[in-house]
């Protein structure tokens, strides 16, 4: 279920930076419009993603329900890191990005 937790994390973490106020205060720079749209994407694809993976690994049932709380857990993270350390949570963003889609597929495997 780490892997539907980073997931899922990571696809919270685009959408948060798909909105302007964030992207800037973050990443220091103004976005273009290419890349709200991409960060918008790419984290509902993440949190699809975290969804089809809990479903195949757990059932409708149980997935479900871990699914929820493990994103209810990720955003409560980054809602109250924010204000405190908001370049951790970047870091882990990234490293949330390249080891979920990594542990997924090993849990898949088995």
């Amino acid at each position: 279920m780490l892997s539907v937790a980073l997931l899922g994390y990571a696809g919270f973490a685009a959408l948060c930076l798909a909105m302007e106020k964030h992207f800037k205060e973050l990443l220091k720079h103004s976005p273009r419009g290419v890349h709200l749209r991409s960060l918008r994407w790419a984290g509902w694809a993440l949190l699809l993603a975290s969804l089809v993976l809990a479903v195949h690994l757990r059932g409708w049932a149980h997935g479900l329900v871990e699914w929820i709380a493990l994103l209810m857990a990720g955003v409560t993270l980054w809602v109250f890191m924010l204000p405190y350390r908001p370049r951790w949570l970047l870091g882990l963003a990234a490293v949330s990005v390249v080891l979920g889609p990594l542990l997924g597929l090993a849990s898949l495997m088995r």
